[in-house]
């Protein structure tokens, strides 16, 4: 069942029209280390904030109380020309922010922000754009995902080893066309994927620079993701297959103590995946036929790991690429896409009752962040930050009112403190 729930007051389009100077600025970017800080933080005081990057001048991750949101009343973080996506590391004392637009003018910026003083600690130039990032459990090291950087007598793409406290490079590997990662709760796997493949790439970050560190694992149907057992033995490897030019979407396990792929469960569809507990939630975009007119249809799966089958029948969400998912309070789980055919690209699922809410908004959803302790999710979508009530599955105009000083092209979001 899907409901098309239409609120009272969505979130109105924030566009930053710029008619006014700029004082202009430079940045010296160094491929062995980190440049200088280009700013400093001043400090907010808050205590549970949340970070918002903006793609526009003035361009930064701006500072949000997540407990009220409020716009913090201190300058956005400088963090490159275009700032985009952002990874938390695990004890939370850094937040990545890569800035690069798929452009020629990209300056493909890692910036590193000093949680706690709420200022860069530095930055580093890629040899490319990445969509992912992961960060080591004791987040010392970073390892960035650049499908396109140039290798010597092989084809493009690499995945490289940066270190979080000196800002270097400390090595790479070479992986064609890798576009995804996924590394494992020890960190002494990750496993990449690349695209038109059917093999995982078993890195072993230990011999990144002094020995053979890429293992390829085939049997796979253009795998996207995974997920790792508790003890690290396995890896629920998320297999999109038809989407991405492969044959069927599956769930498929890879033995990592001996590199070796087991049997594929089959789902509708799979770009995306999320993990509660033994349930894990697949997201994709099928062919399908509406009033005898061709179409896609996004679907959504469950599926129990622990008997590797589905659960139920799929639920017919937004189509497009999907590539955002997370899980809220009361049990809202909020998918989002990219290039979908109506626009549509948030779908709210009710995991308690399988209801499907599709919000009135617009545009590519980039990020998606629930505030812990609330019963919010932050969304940006658009270029816009939407606040969603789960309990009503709707933005809420009293706490989007409470931002109408924010005003940019915003793409991503997360919460530092939770």
């Amino acid at each position: 069942m899907i409901i098309r729930h239409e609120v009272g007051v969505p979130g109105l389009k924030r566009v930053l029209i710029l008619l006014f100077s700029l004082l202009p600025a430079s940045l010296i970017l160094l491929s062995c280390g980190y440049s200088s800080p280009s700013s400093s933080g001043t400090g907010s005081g808050l205590k549970y904030r949340a970070f918002i990057t903006n793609s526009v001048p003035p361009a930064g991750a701006y500072i949000v109380n997540a407990q009220t949101d409020v716009r913090a009343a201190v300058s956005p973080i400088s963090a490159g020309h275009t700032p985009g996506m952002m990874v938390v590391t695990p004890n939370r004392t850094l937040t990545l922010v890569f800035s690069g637009n798929g452009t020629q003018f990209s300056d493909n910026q890692l910036t590193v922000i000093n949680n706690a003083t709420e200022s860069a600690a530095g930055s580093i130039a890629l040899p490319g754009g990445t969509e992912s990032i992961v960060v080591s459990p004791d987040g010392s090291a970073a390892y960035a995902a650049i499908p396109t950087a140039s290798v010597v007598g092989q084809s493009p793409g690499v995945v490289k080893a940066i270190s979080l406290s000196s800002g270097t490079f400390t090595g790479e590997v070479d992986v064609p066309s890798v576009h995804y990662l996924a590394i494992d709760n020890t960190g002494n796997r990750i496993l990449g994927f690349s695209a038109n493949s059917d093999s995982v790439a078993v890195i072993t970050p230990s011999n990144i620079g002094i020995g053979n560190a890429v293992t390829p694992v085939g049997g796979f149907d253009r795998p996207v993701a995974a997920f790792f057992s508790s003890d690290d033995t396995t890896a629920y490897v998320v297999n999109c297959g038809a989407e991405c030019g492969g044959t069927i979407a599956s769930v498929q396990t890879l033995d990592l103590t001996t590199n070796t792929a087991g049997p594929a469960s089959n789902v509708q569809a799979a770009t995306v995946a999320l993990v509660s507990n033994s349930t894990m939630y697949l997201a994709g975009t099928v062919p399908c036929t509406i009033q005898n007119v061709q179409t896609t249809c996004g679907e959504l799966t469950t599926f129990d790991l622990a008997s590797m089958q589905m659960v139920g029948s799929p639920v017919s969400i937004t189509d497009g690429y999907h590539n955002r998912i997370a899980l809220g309070a009361n049990g809202r789980l909020l998918i989002g896409a990219k290039t979908c055919s109506q626009g549509l690209c948030l779908s709210i699922y009710n995991t308690q009752t399988g209801v499907v809410v599709i919000p009135p908004a617009t545009g590519d959803v980039t990020g998606i962040q629930p505030i812990a302790t609330r019963t919010v999710v932050y969304v940006t979508q658009g270029g816009t930050l939407y606040i969603y009530d789960t309990n009503t599955d709707a933005v809420d105009a009293v706490e989007e009112q409470k931002l109408s000083n924010l005003i940019g092209d915003f793409v991503d979001v997360k919460t530092i403190d939770f």
